[in-house]
């Protein structure tokens, strides 16, 4: 029996071929066959573990997912690290989630692909809601973060606010893969700052008690 961390690197080697192709060609270029020859394996090792397109695209978004959650992990403990705001936190998370380079594009990609499958299928359409629903969870924790800290005013409503941002991050990330050119990445961080600063228009209360204990 192959061994646990066999099984996810072939999982790994499989999804990482199928967003190769949805990137490069398209998902109409996904198939069984031409996903086991861009992963250089036999097709039927590819049907051990996905047997058919939908279960190789679902496994695909959510190894993406799983990079974006790893990444926003780590620029929060770099950010309460090195003392960042909350708003910035949040800035640096969402960006994450527009595709400003190669990277972020191909994952963008992935996502627009799952999107389009998922509205004629059940399942992934409620895996969609799902990931949607915890990108959400995430934002309204940090703004009622804020309200504890004095980042953001008490009285806001966390879950509408996050339901605004990430909407508006989300048709950011469209406009720049649609219109790259006429979406500078200095303009789009400036769009989001601007969008924040609607919600975060504090300082939070630790900063001030910082910045008094080191004033000259």
């Amino acid at each position: 029996m192959p061994r646990v961390a066999d099984h996810d690197a072939r999982q790994g080697q499989i999804t990482d071929a199928v967003q190769r192709l949805i990137v490069r060609d398209g998902l109409h270029a996904v198939t069984v066959a031409r996903t086991a020859a861009e992963a250089g394996m036999s097709v039927g090792l590819v049907q051990h573990y996905f047997t058919a397109k939908d279960e190789m695209l679902l496994a695909t978004f959510a190894r993406v997912d799983g990079h974006f959650t790893a990444r926003v992990d780590e620029l929060v403990d770099r950010g309460e690290a090195e003392g960042r705001t909350i708003a910035e936190m949040l800035r640096q998370a969402l960006a994450e989630l527009i595709p400003l380079d190669a990277a972020r594009r191909a994952e963008f990609l992935v996502r627009l692909a799952f999107a389009g499958q998922a509205a004629h299928n059940a399942r992934l359409a409620a895996v969609q809601r799902e990931t949607l629903a915890g990108i959400r969870s995430r934002v309204a924790r940090a703004i009622r973060n804020g309200v504890e800290c004095g980042e953001v005013a008490g009285g806001v409503d966390a879950d509408d606010q996050a339901r605004r941002i990430v909407a508006y991050a989300e048709g950011l990330a469209l406009h720049t893969h649609v219109d790259p050119d006429s979406t500078p990445e200095s303009a789009t961080l400036a769009a989001l700052d601007d969008q924040l600063g609607r919600v975060f228009t504090g300082t939070c209360r630790r900063a001030r008690a910082a910045g008094s204990r080191t004033a000259p």
